[in-house]
């Protein structure tokens, strides 16, 4: 259960900076404090599935925890495909003047 709470915390995170969304301005969406906001990305287990609900409709109106777990939210799509590992090409000449000192 443990590592379950991780998971969703994380997923939640990824989720907010996906959508370019301070952890304040979320938890003062969802009427939670920031420190419970932290307390739901990392995991913690003792808070009650209200509170995480509240949170994620915050970041993202609409969605269910199904779609979070999926990953079929547009913004996460978006982050994923960024975050992937990208072929380095030759520099052109105008960047290769450029980096000439």
């Amino acid at each position: 259960m443990l590592q379950e709470s991780a998971q969703l915390g994380q997923q939640l995170a990824r989720l907010r900076l996906a959508r370019h969304i301070k952890q304040a301005d979320a938890a003062l969406r969802a009427g939670l404090s920031r420190n419970t906001a932290y307390r739901i990305e990392h995991g913690d287990p003792g808070l009650a599935i209200g509170q995480i609900l509240r949170y994620l409709e915050a970041i993202s109106p609409g969605s269910t925890l199904r779609d979070l777990l999926a990953e079929s939210d547009p913004a996460l799509i978006a982050l994923k495909a960024q975050e992937q590992t990208r072929r380095v090409r030759d520099l052109s000449a105008a960047e290769l003047q450029a980096l000439d000192f």
